[in-house]
């Protein structure tokens, strides 16, 4: 009797399980195309296209080779796209063998979610700030649709474009803002610096809303990660003598105010959840995820200061960045890295090493950092 009954429960437990893996199936999301917005965080090439060539040893680990990356190898993105089993988003600016099929990536290196002025910020911004990347997007959108009802008759013509029908159901992603708070984070009083989040947060709601009316319904939305923690301006700042150090050896005040804006930004998210009421807009704590890596280095597999840079000559007065050179003192300095990135957090003291940002990738990926807490094959489902 005893083992009959035991036999039941296993069978119960087997039915259970599968109907749990059916049940997963069912909610999954099928992804085509993805389509991506943001800064150096996510760009795949975008600035390297139109600017100076992103120079090595960025790209050595994964790819062997400079490919636009601000990092030794993959991006969060990157790790995104495997997850469905998409190709990498080729970045839109750069002409050379595109293959928008599945997606495509709009974000370049120094973006801001506000438009740059020489009032706001320093020079040096890039020139697609997120309005124009939008804009962008709404001509790739009508010119690819155009080309692909051209060469309906011939799909080897249509190999590289994406199927119209399936930019409703793309995921969109955002990662956007760092830049716009790290060029007044530390340059200007700290309420002045949290007086610009009122218009990042309503930029940030039409740029939605414009994407939107685009089609859009699948939102996942980065918020900006811990700019106290990034290794050269915290340098800067304990180097002046500023000693508003949090437990995780951050600058607190630089926190602080990110802190402020990603509030902001998640109340912006529910608002507009109440407006967009057939949209999925999911809210991605990438300020803890990379908060997680940084306090749990060595749990973690990197070395026990998370604050140390691989790429790059840094010291109190000097900072030459990761390919570059620099003359100091008579002599040249060449921004070398270091023998093995995949122990440092830090490629080079602003963005993630790859190692980190498969970490940081997955953990997101779980929805245990999301709000509400969906996995990403389940992004479609995210409305509250």
């Amino acid at each position: 009797m005893g083992k009959l009954f035991a036999s039941c429960v296993f069978l119960l437990w087997i039915l259970n399980v599968g109907e749990m893996v059916i049940g997963d199936d069912q909610y999954s999301c099928n992804f085509q195309a993805i389509y991506n917005f943001g800064d150096s965080n996510s760009d795949t090439g975008g600035i390297s296209a139109v600017y100076n060539p992103i120079p090595p040893p960025n790209g050595q680990t994964f790819f062997g080779k400079p490919t636009g990356r601000v990092s030794d190898g993959r991006l969060v993105i990157d790790f995104i796209a495997e997850k469905f089993g998409l190709p990498y988003l080729h970045p839109y600016l750069d002409s050379l063998a595109p293959n928008f099929r599945h997606g495509a990536n709009f974000a370049t290196g120094g973006s801001s979610i506000r438009t740059p002025t020489e009032t706001i910020f320093e020079t040096g911004h890039s020139p697609f700030p997120l309005a124009s990347q939008l804009s962008q997007f709404e001509q790739f959108k009508a010119r690819s649709t155009e080309l692909y009802k051209q060469g309906a008759k011939n799909p080897s013509e249509n190999a590289y474009l994406p199927n119209p029908d399936e930019f409703s159901n793309a995921l969109y992603t955002f990662d956007i803002g760092q830049n716009d708070l790290s060029h007044v984070i530390g340059k200007v009083p700290d309420d002045q610096a949290k007086a610009i989040v009122p218009d990042m947060i309503q930029q940030y709601s039409a740029a939605i809303q414009r994407m939107y009316q685009q089609g859009a319904r699948t939102f996942w939305i980065h918020n900006v990660g811990p700019l106290g923690c990034s290794p050269v301006p915290r340098l800067s700042a304990v180097s002046g003598g500023y000693q508003n150090l949090d437990e995780h050896g951050c600058v607190k005040s630089h926190n602080d105010i990110v802190s402020y804006f990603n509030q902001q930004l998640k109340n912006l998210i529910y608002d507009l959840r109440r407006q967009l009421k057939d949209a999925a807009l999911v809210y991605v704590d990438m300020y803890n995820a990379k908060l997680e890596v940084l306090s749990q280095a060595k749990d973690r597999g990197f070395d026990a200061d998370p604050f140390k840079i691989c790429c790059g000559y840094h010291d109190q007065n000097n900072h030459v960045m990761c390919g570059k050179t620099q003359n100091i003192n008579g002599k040249d300095v060449y921004g070398a890295a270091c023998a093995n990135p995949s122990m440092y957090i830090s490629w080079d003291g602003v963005h993630y090493s790859e190692k980190a940002n498969q970490i940081i990738a997955n953990d997101i990926m779980t929805g245990k950092l999301s709000d509400p807490k969906v996995p990403l094959t389940q992004a479609c489902h995210g409305q509250a």
